[in-house]
C-alpha cells in the first residue's frame, strides 16, 4: 500500500487547523524564548504533540522536543526538524502580536517554523492510517547560537530515531506560496589576532583592512540590490558560485591590540585558503599571534538528489512556477542544520514569506522582519505531502 497521501486529503486538513496555527504563531511571537531558555515554548509543543497522539519525549539536548508518529503499517523512517528560539534583539516592525519580551523577538522566523512543525504533526496524525512508516519530529534548541542541533545529536535524536532522511524549512525572502531549494548555506570560521609592540594598534588598523577586502560581497542594501541576488543565486557559475564574506574590527589597549574577524567562505574549502593567508599576513609582523575557532561551522550542503525530488513533487502539488532553483549559498546565513545533514541524508527548502504590497519584507534577521501568516498554512501542506511522499519513495 502506497503511503503516499492525496493532496486534497492534506488540504482539507490543514485548512481546519489553520486559524490553530496562526494563533500558536502569534503567541510564540508574543512570548520569544531565547537560545538556550526554550521552556515554554518546547512545552507548548509538547501539549500539541501529545494531545494528537504522538511519542513525545522532552528535554533532548536541552529543551528540544522530539515526537515519534507511526503509521499504520511498518515502512521507512523519515524526520522533520524545527528550531524554536528567538533572536537576541528587539523588532521595529508593529503588529498586534509584538514580544513582550524585552531583548527578544523572532526575526527569524523560528515561531513559523514551529507551528508549521506541529501542523505537518497533526496533519499525518489525522492521516496515520493511510502512512506505512514513521515520522520523527524534531523540534530544536538554540540555533541561533549555533549549539542546539549539535547538543540533540550527542543526546543521541539520531541513533535511537534513525531516520534515512531530514529535512527542514527555513522563512525567505522569495513571495509567499513560493519555494526555493538550493545547495546549502556556508559554514562560518572566525579567529582572533593578538599583537604586541608600539606598532600594535596601527598594525591592527592594517589587518582589519586586509581581512575586509577578502570578502567578494557585500550585504543588500536595497529591494533592487536583494532582487539582483537572488536572480545571481539562480545562475549556474554565476558570481555567488564562489565567495568570502568577512567581517572584522579591532581594539587596542596599553598591552597591545587584538582583531576579532569572522567569515563565511563558499565552497568549504576556502575556509583552509584563507586561514593560510592570514597566517602569512600574521608571520610577517614583529609580534603577531592568530587563534583560529577549531573547527569552522560546517556548511549545511543539501542533497542534490533530494533537491531534485523536492522542486519536482512541489512543482506538482503547487504549481510549476511555484518553485525556483539556486545554485548558489546566500552569503549572510548559516545553519547549524548542518550537523544533522552531515549525519543524514537531507535538505532545507527556504518558504517564501515576503508579501512587498502588504508591507512585509520576509527577510530573516533584519529589525523589520515580518512574515505573511498564509505561509504557515502553505509550509504544513507542501511538507506534509513531501513527507508521506518520501516515505512512499524509500519503501
Amino acid at each position: 500500500m502506497s503511503s503516499a497521501l492525496d493532496h486534497a486529503m492534506i488540504d482539507k486538513i490543514a485548512a481546519e487547523i489553520d486559524d490553530e496555527l496562526i494563533g500558536m504563531r502569534r503567541d510564540i511571537h508574543r512570548h520569544p524564548d531565547l537560545a538556550g531558555e526554550e521552556r515554554r515554548t518546547s512545552a507548548l509543543v509538547a501539549e500539541r504533540l501529545r494531545a494528537a497522539g504522538l511519542a513525545v519525549v522532552t528535554g533532548v539536548g536541552g529543551h528540544g522536543v522530539v515526537a515519534v508518529l507511526d503509521g499504520a503499517g511498518e515502512g521507512p523512517t523519515v524526520a522533520y526538524r524545527a528550531d524554536m528560539d528567538a533572536v537576541d534583539d528587539d523588532e521595529l516592525f508593529d503588529c498586534a502580536f509584538a514580544s513582550q519580551v524585552p531583548g527578544a523577538a523572532h526575526l527569524c522566523g523560528h515561531d513559523l517554523h514551529t507551528a508549521i512543525g506541529v501542523g505537518i504533526a497533526l496533519v499525518l496524525a489525522r492521516l496515520r492510517k493511510q502512512l506505512n512508516g514513521r515520522v520523527v519530529f524534531v523540534f530544536q534548541p538554540a540555533e541561533e547560537t549555533c549549539e542546539g542541533a549539535r547538543a540533540m545529536i550527542e543526546d543521541g535524536v539520531l541513533e535511537r530515531t534513525a531516520p534515512r532522511e531530514i529535512y527542514a524549512l527555513h522563512c525567505g525572502s522569495n513571495a509567499v506560496g513560493t519555494f526555493a531549494v538550493g545547495p546549502g548555506q556556508p559554514g562560518q570560521d572566525r579567529f582572533r589576532i593578538e599583537l604586541a609592540g608600539p606598532g600594535a594598534a596601527d598594525d591592527a588598523k592594517r589587518l582589519v583592512a586586509m581581512i575586509d577586502g577578502l570578502s567578494t560581497v557585500g550585504r543588500p542594501q536595497t529591494p533592487g540590490q536583494l532582487q539582483q541576488f537572488m536572480d545571481d543565486m539562480q545562475t549556474p557559475d554565476g558570481p555567488l558560485a564562489r565567495f568570502v564574506y568577512a567581517l572584522s574590527h579591532s581594539s587596542s589597549g596599553d598591552d597591545g591590540a587584538r582583531v576579532h574577524a569572522y567569515l563565511r567562505a563558499w565552497p568549504e574549502s576556502r575556509y583552509a585558503e584563507i586561514r593560510e593567508e592570514v597566517r602569512h599576513w600574521v608571520d610577517a609582523l614583529p609580534r603577531g599571534r592568530v587563534e583560529f575557532t577549531e573547527p569552522p561551522l560546517p556548511a549545511m550542503v543539501c542533497s542534490p538528489e533530494l533537491n531534485a525530488a523536492a522542486a519536482s513533487y512541489l512543482r506538482g502539488a503547487l504549481g510549476a512556477d511555484a518553485v525556483m532553483v539556486l545554485h548558489a549559498a546566500y552569503p549572510f546565513n548559516g545553519e547549524d542544520f548542518a550537523y544533522f545533514l552531515h549525519q543524514v541524508s537531507g535538505a532545507m527548502f527556504y518558504l517564501g514569506v515576503a508579501n512587498p504590497e502588504a508591507g512585509i519584507n520576509g527577510v530573516p534577521h533584519s529589525p523589520e522582519f515580518a512574515a505573511d501568516e498564509h505561509a504557515i498554512g502553505i509550509g504544513v501542506r507542501a511538507m506534509a505531502g513531501f513527507l508521506s511522499h518520501r516515505l512512499d519513495a524509500l519503501a
